[in-house]
């Protein structure tokens, strides 16, 4: 069974992070690439080692990325 998931993706110094918001899991890399697919490794143990009581907790099923302009100063 596969499920998608949100994936963002943000450069932090030399590399970058990424954060998986419905599971609050996060993993880096030196590339973009790198990043999304060492998160989707993490993501994969944590749904091989999570019981169902810890993954009706942790995931979220709605999740929305969207922008906003905000006053600054």
């Amino acid at each position: 069974m596969k499920q998608r998931l949100t994936a963002i993706i943000e450069r932090e110094g030399d590399g970058y992070v990424a954060l998986c918001p419905e599971l609050d899991i996060a993993s880096q890399g030196e590339t973009i690439e790198t990043s999304k697919e060492n998160l989707r490794e993490a993501l994969e143990l944590f749904f091989e080692t999570a019981s169902s009581q810890e993954l009706a907790t942790r995931l979220h099923s709605e999740i929305y990325v969207t922008q906003l302009e905000v006053a600054i100063g």
